[in-house]
């Protein structure tokens, strides 16, 4: 399986504190079965994360990893707030992007309210060549409320990512519910951990995937789709 969002770079944001904090995280992302796992620190006003920050962080973790023999893949990312999209200049929103692509990129979505700026963000990395995926959108009272309305966002292109707590009920009631309605709806893309560490929240896929009965659909959101996302290649057909 393939992460694409996590929080494992020690000391950038409120993820991982420590480099024993990232290694315990890769153990367990490990032991489930993950093979590689997207470093994708915050950036956002509380918490700047340059793009340099990140490729400093993602080597240092590399080297760390091997030397423990820990065969987990750390792959470039960044989580970049909505509003400073524009902010970013495309070089470097590049280098931010998911495994340096340059073709799709993990886009905060808001804990509240509705972006009214998302189909300009939309248009703004497309005009770049670039594809949004939208992170845990689940967690927001508006799509709570309802979840059709994300038809619209993924039909002018952006994919939706939720997150593998949302699912199994570590985030709420509402939150597991908005999940499953969205993945009933198909308008899920990718399932990820968005794991902090022990301080914040864990990771894990386990449980979440028994949430899934469909095993075609459980190979799509943790396999194919981020496989083909990673690659910089356009999505494999959803499973019927």
């Amino acid at each position: 399986m393939i992460d694409l969002h996590s929080h494992i770079l020690p000391g950038l944001d409120d993820g991982a504190r420590s480099l024993q904090d990232s290694r315990e995280i890769a153990l367990r992302a490990a032991a489930e079965g993950v093979t590689a796992i997207a470093a994708t620190p915050h950036v956002r006003a509380d918490y700047p994360t340059r793009a340099s920050q990140m490729e400093f962080g993602v080597a240092e973790l590399r080297r760390h990893l091997a030397a423990e023999r820990i065969a987990v893949e750390v792959l470039h990312g960044a989580e970049i707030d909505l509003s400073m999209l524009w902010e970013i200049p495309p070089d470097d929103l590049a280098r931010l992007s998911i495994a340096q692509s340059g073709k799709y990129v993990l886009v905060e979505f808001p804990y509240r309210g509705w972006p009214q700026s998302l189909p300009a963000a939309l248009t703004h990395l497309r005009r770049l060549g670039m594809t949004a995926m939208l992170a845990h959108p689940e967690r927001n009272p508006e799509v709570q409320d309802r979840p059709d309305r994300l038809e619209a966002v993924v039909g002018d292109g952006a994919l939706v990512q939720i997150t593998s707590a949302s699912l199994d009920g570590r985030l709420g009631q509402a939150a597991s519910t908005a999940a499953e309605h969205l993945l009933e709806l198909g308008l899920v893309h990718v399932l990820a951990s968005d794991v902090h560490g022990p301080h914040v929240r864990d990771g894990g896929f386990a449980e979440a995937l028994r949430h899934i009965a469909d095993n075609a659909l459980r190979r799509y959101l943790t396999v194919d789709a981020p496989a083909a996302i990673v690659a910089g290649e356009p999505l494999p057909p959803k499973p019927s």
